[in-house]
């Protein structure tokens, strides 16, 4: 699933190609919105809140997608041939010259402006937003102490905006096994406002890195690098299944820099 750095960039993508723009023609292939139309209406503005994508327009409608595992955001320029399959296409926003594709998105939904937080408000501080809130984050955190620290950082309801790499690499960075409690993060501070860190840095360029080196296989510390050694010690990094029941993701650790 995408991180929230790149849920960003695709928000900031659709706010450059669609905002202040009309719809000249609008498609939306999902079963329970097949037949709404929002052409005429002017596009306001593209945020995103997490891994959430908000488009807003001037008639008080706000399309409301989730990329999930597959989803992707597309721009295309009247004539040019499109990058995916038509088969896949879940929305389309045509204002001019420009055309949005959204492909294979997990959600679609249209939904009113003013009932946005029945989509969002049950989510924690946006990292990436402009009402980050650490102080808050951190209560959300604590408030399950003996939850392991994974699982705690991919919670959205948490903080918004970490997948399954970003936690890896912030276990790894902050020398803890990604199964331990949350109570046992001495310095907890320090980890989100590195987890923070890491998406902005991140959040302007489409090859994410976490090393600095943005070299193909020296980007990531330990996340899909299992088999491969440590850059630090050497040791194998190690791979395993690992969640709550139902919610099982591939975690990565060095067993010598983050000892259980």
């Amino acid at each position: 699933m995408p991180e929230g750095d790149t849920v960003y960039r695709a928000a900031q993508f659709l706010d450059r190609a669609l905002s202040g723009r009309v719809l000249t023609r609008t498609d939306f292939r999902v079963p329970q919105h097949a037949t709404a139309d929002l052409s005429g209406a002017t596009v306001v503005q593209t945020r995103a809140h997490g891994k959430h994508l908000l488009t807003r327009t001037d008639n008080g409608i706000t399309l409301h997608t989730h990329l999930k595992m597959e989803g992707t955001w597309h721009v295309y320029r009247l004539g040019e041939k499109w990058r995916r399959p038509v088969s896949e296409v879940r929305v389309l926003l045509e204002a001019g010259d420009v055309t949005a594709v959204g492909f294979t998105l997990g959600i679609v939904e249209l939904i009113h402006t003013s009932d946005e937080h029945t989509v969002v408000g049950h989510l924690g501080p946006d990292l990436l937003g402009p009402d980050w809130d650490e102080h808050e984050a951190l209560r959300r955190l604590r408030a399950e102490p003996d939850r392991s620290i994974t699982a705690a950082l991919l919670d959205q309801r948490n903080l918004a905006g970490i997948g399954n790499m970003y936690a890896a690499e912030l276990c790894f960075t902050s020398g803890l096994h990604p199964g331990r409690p949350v109570s046992d993060v001495t310095d907890l501070p320090r980890l989100v406002r590195r987890a923070r860190q890491m998406l902005e840095v991140n959040k302007e360029r489409a090859i994410q890195s976490t090393t600095g080196d943005l070299r193909s296989r020296m980007r990531m510390w330990v996340y899909r690098r299992d088999k491969s050694p440590c850059r630090r010690c050497g040791t194998t990094i190690q791979v395993a299944m690992r969640g709550e029941p139902g919610r099982e993701r591939a975690t990565y650790w060095c067993p010598t820099c983050q000892p259980g």
